[in-house]
């Protein structure tokens, strides 16, 4: 690459983040086009079925194979993964007008209408008891992903999206181009390894929180979803309706919380404020 700094040109070898497309097929069918990181892409298609409420258990779950003779000349080029389960499991209904490209950027857009994404929770969000979080805890939580982060110092182009537990315990941490991305390979890997619901967990992602991100949450039983930048309209009412607590902002020891305040431990922040 061309470096210009203050007018002075120089030329360097650069490292740049890999965006791919993966098409996701199900039981043999086309279902999706996403552009993503390769890598866990296994992780990527199996959390992106829990997300649209196909996939809920690793029961529900044959396995997952990469498609020999994606092109022309019959090699692999490891872009397309079918996704197979078990004879008792439920399947979309194909013939839905649906657009089934997924930008690295926002997601699964372009669906006929909100309700079509409104996809029936399979774990409903339910910690018993309420997982109750300090103000000081969550202000934590964006250092530690960053920190955990090891290809976004290399690039700067990725986003993350990091599980921890109530007590701020870091469980596993997934980067993508695409935000979505990262927590499809979150959830997928939980489901894999059995840890579905993740009924006491605190998600966390870097950048904004959409309304697809919210329901990726409810969808796994994430009880808490925090983001460094802000939520949208759709995210909040979601988050509303579903139980949700939703932080945004969440920039050093500052932080909104717009929905599920219940969960957030305000007593040592009001008594210092």
């Amino acid at each position: 690459m061309l470096r210009i700094r203050d007018g002075a040109l120089s030329t360097r070898p650069d490292t740049l983040v890999a965006e791919e497309p993966l098409e996701i097929r199900l039981n043999g069918k086309p279902l999706a086009i996403t552009m993503r990181t390769p890598g866990d892409d296994f992780a990527l298609a199996a959390g992106f079925l829990v997300s649209e409420g196909v996939l809920a258990a690793a029961a529900d779950l044959q396995n997952i194979v990469y498609c020999a003779g994606a092109t022309a000349d019959g090699s692999n080029t490891y872009n397309v993964v079918d996704v197979r389960t078990t004879p008792d499991v439920a399947l979309p209904d194909f013939t839905l007008e649906r657009n089934v490209y997924t930008s690295s950027s926002c997601g699964l857009c372009g669906k006929a209408s909100l309700d079509a994404v409104r996809t029936t929770a399979r774990f409903p969000i339910a910690d018993t008891p309420p997982v109750r979080v300090t103000p000081e805890l969550l202000a934590c939580l964006p250092d530690r992903l960053r920190a955990a982060q090891r290809v976004f110092d290399r690039t700067g182009g990725l986003h993350a999206a990091a599980l921890f537990t109530e007590d701020g315990e870091l469980l596993d941490i997934r980067e993508d181009v695409g935000r979505h991305n990262a927590v499809d390979k979150l959830v997928g890997r939980a489901l894999q390894s059995g840890g579905l619901p993740l009924s006491r967990t605190i998600l966390l992602v870097s950048g904004r929180a959409s309304f697809e991100l919210a329901q990726k949450a409810v969808m796994a039983g994430i009880p808490v979803l925090a983001a460094v930048s802000a939520p949208s309209s759709l995210a909040v009412d979601l988050a509303a309706e579903t139980g949700l607590t939703l932080v945004g902002f969440l920039r050093g020891r500052s932080m909104n919380v717009y929905a599920g305040e219940d969960r957030i431990a305000l007593e040592k922040a009001a008594a210092q404020g």
